[in-house]
């Protein structure tokens, strides 16, 4: 199920794709989920709290699938649906914007790729 969180409030496309990835954790949470589906306490350091109410929005907005499996003790995993991976391929390209003008790596000489181990804060270990 797709929520709109502001009807009638959008003036363009890219206005509405930041309001589905719009927070500072939902696009580190995507890019974990690219790698491979993920339990709760594999994603990103962020407050439970917070990180359960991302997770519930991206599920509402059909880019993130939750599982629960009926076993002991409960397991849920969160994977990307097809949607979901269509927007981490459309975030790919601002990614690479990011390694070359931010980070100052080289997109053409592979100096920065996307499974470099890049601390998010200069300096942080």
């Amino acid at each position: 199920m797709v929520t709109v969180r502001r009807p009638g409030a959008y003036v363009c496309g890219v206005d509405a794709a930041m309001d589905v990835i719009g927070g500072k954790w939902k696009v580190l949470i995507l890019w974990a989920l690219s790698v491979r589906p993920c339990r709760f306490g594999e994603l990103p350091g962020v407050t439970e709290k917070v990180l359960a109410a991302h997770l519930r929005q991206l599920e509402a907005d059909g880019i993130v699938h939750r599982e629960a499996f009926d076993e002991v003790p409960p397991r849920v995993e969160y994977s990307l649906t097809p949607r979901g991976a269509a927007l981490n391929a459309a975030l790919a390209p601002l990614g690479a914007w990011g390694r070359v003008n931010v980070l100052g790596g080289s997109a053409a000489a592979g100096e920065v790729r996307e499974d470099d181990d890049v601390p998010l804060i200069a300096g942080a270990p």
